[in-house]
């Protein structure tokens, strides 16, 4: 029914005056005339008017067949590979998409309004752009010459209410045990960084971290794109990044919001994530006693996130290494490491004190770490076991916590 779709459109766009103003109940209320009229001419269901009636106006007004699986709550990953080629992820598995856009001119008008809502700009002289929806998924385009199969498209989806540390246990990421550790560090103001590969839940267990935050402190957060949900402090400034124009003025890179940030009188700076030098600016943050901050950042295990960070601070200035890891051992208390195991549940897989520098080394205690005991029927089985002791336990004294 794909022409018919396309031809009860093209009379839907006929029919209304594109030079003015019109309003979603007035468009629904044209595709609702001309279907009457159809019907009359040839047989059509109910249900085949139902579905042509919200994709014309996912199409015209909304974006096209992408828009029900963004109102899909099931769904947490949207992949579009050119116009003909959709996957999604539901409940962890990856399938295809039955729909595809009719044409390639279609999915790069698509591409336009997703942009033009977050005030970003993508065309072919700068063909790669991050972005957020209206709902706050968080939107990765990449546009052709550099796109060979044409516009591609990656949304990642977060829940309408975030997920909380009771589910995360109820889901086994974390033990109970483990997870009142970690809140009682938080609320004592301890430097945690999140670890991880993509898709192993960072931003997702930053949201859960941030609701252990007492409601009376003053909170940054700093983004990329803007996908965090702290919804539990009320004194709350949230930042985001601004790409250049296509002239490559007026950026506001993450390194310029760290630094804006020390100025407003922040209790803890949250940054999304940590991917270029300002890992340099962040460090100094942390060092400059702003205790309690927490970030992300990519990668494989806890020992690999310090040595990422010794790369990305090397990156953004000229210093010796001795003096970089002094910084980071310093700055960071914690690392929490997530993972995605092969049965696709995500873990907490590792959770490491960071120690002075000792020899030139940053030395790491690790305090939990997953045991993985077999498998059965598809999931792994296995358990979050303390393998050792807080050692610097100096801010849990100052905040009058025990553990």
């Amino acid at each position: 029914m794909s022409w018919l779709k396309k031809k009860l459109q093209q009379e839907v766009l006929d029919s209304i005056d594109l030079t003015s103003e019109i309003t979603d109940e007035e468009l629904l209320e044209t595709i609702d005339e001309i279907l009457v009229v159809k019907s009359r001419e040839n047989y059509i269901s109910l249900n085949e008017k139902r579905r042509l009636r919200k994709d014309i106006f996912n199409s015209i007004r909304k974006l096209d067949v992408l828009q029900e699986l963004i109102e899909d709550p099931t769904i947490t990953e949207i992949m579009v590979n050119g116009a003909k080629d959709i996957f999604i992820e539901q409940k962890g598995v990856i399938s295809r998409y039955d729909k595809c856009f009719e044409s390639d001119e279609k999915l790069e008008d698509v591409v336009q309004q997703m942009v033009s809502q977050a005030n970003r700009i993508v065309n072919a002289s700068s063909p790669i752009v991050d972005s957020s929806l209206s709902d706050g998924s968080r939107v990765n385009i990449v546009l052709p010459p550099i796109a060979l199969n044409g516009p591609v498209i990656t949304i990642r989806r977060f829940p309408e209410n975030p997920i909380t540390i009771d589910q995360l246990i109820e889901y086994e990421s974390i033990t109970t045990e483990a997870a009142g550790f970690l809140e009682k560090l938080v609320v004592s103001k301890y430097n945690i960084f999140i670890s991880g590969g993509t898709g192993s839940g960072k931003t997702t267990f930053l949201n859960v971290l941030s609701n252990y935050i007492p409601h009376n402190e003053r909170i940054i957060t700093i983004e990329d794109s803007a996908e965090l949900q702290i919804r539990n402090i009320p004194n709350l400034v949230r930042m985001e990044v601004r790409n250049g124009n296509t002239e490559g003025d007026n950026q506001i890179a993450i390194r310029d919001l760290i630094k804006t940030s020390l100025r407003m009188r922040p209790d803890r700076i949250i940054v999304g994530e940590v991917r270029d030098e300002a890992a340099i600016d962040m460090l100094q943050a942390l060092n400059t006693g702003h205790d309690g901050s927490l970030s992300t950042g990519h990668a494989n295990s806890p020992s690999d996130m310090l040595s990422r960070l010794e790369s990305l601070v090397l990156l953004g200035a000229d210093i010796p290494l001795m003096a970089v890891r002094r910084q980071i051992a310093s700055a960071l208390d914690l690392v929490v490491h997530l993972g995605r195991l092969r049965d696709k549940s995500r873990r907490v897989l590792e959770i490491t004190e960071v120690l002075d520098l000792k020899d030139g080394e940053i030395y790491l205690n690790p305090l939990y770490k997953f045991i993985e005991l077999g498998e059965e029927n598809g999931k792994i089985i296995g358990s979050l076991n303390k393998v050792g002791n807080l050692k610097f336990t100096d801010k849990l004294s100052r905040a009058g916590i025990k553990l």
